[in-house]
């Protein structure tokens, strides 16, 4: 899995290719940006949003039950000085759904592959290509 990112211009703009997809980041204007798409930080909770609810969705399809609407909200604090990084997620499911279901469903949020990354050890390998 890849994704480039390339600067648009003279900001901090940058598009994204991710596979045959096409997505801008950039900054606030507050920041020095234009605002012409979320930050990096907003892709972040983005991510472990859509992660969260597709993964649910995913779970309930494979079981047959009709899970209506799913939204997940993610709340995305970096970390500061002293204190972790902290993730609130929350989902809102049908009220018709079972207490089974709903339990189950919320057990599976904590597998989708975003959550699993962002709690595991992460390593990253850095290298410098001169054009």
């Amino acid at each position: 899995m890849r994704a480039t990112a390339h600067r648009a211009g003279n900001s901090f703009r940058h598009d994204l290719e991710v596979g045959r997809h096409h997505l801008t980041s950039d900054e606030p204007e507050e920041q020095g940006g234009h605002d012409g798409g979320p930050n990096p930080q907003e892709l972040l909770a983005a991510s472990l949003a859509s992660c969260s609810a597709i993964t649910m969705e995913m779970y309930a399809r494979r079981k047959g039950w009709d899970v209506g609407e799913v939204t997940v909200d993610v709340d995305y604090e970096p970390a500061q000085r002293g204190s972790p990084t902290k993730f609130r997620i929350d989902v809102r499911l049908p009220k018709e759904l079972p207490d089974d279901q709903r339990e189950k469903l919320m057990q599976v949020l904590a597998k989708c592959p975003v959550h699993r990354t962002l709690e595991g050890e992460v390593m990253f390998e850095e290298r410098l290509e001169l054009n």
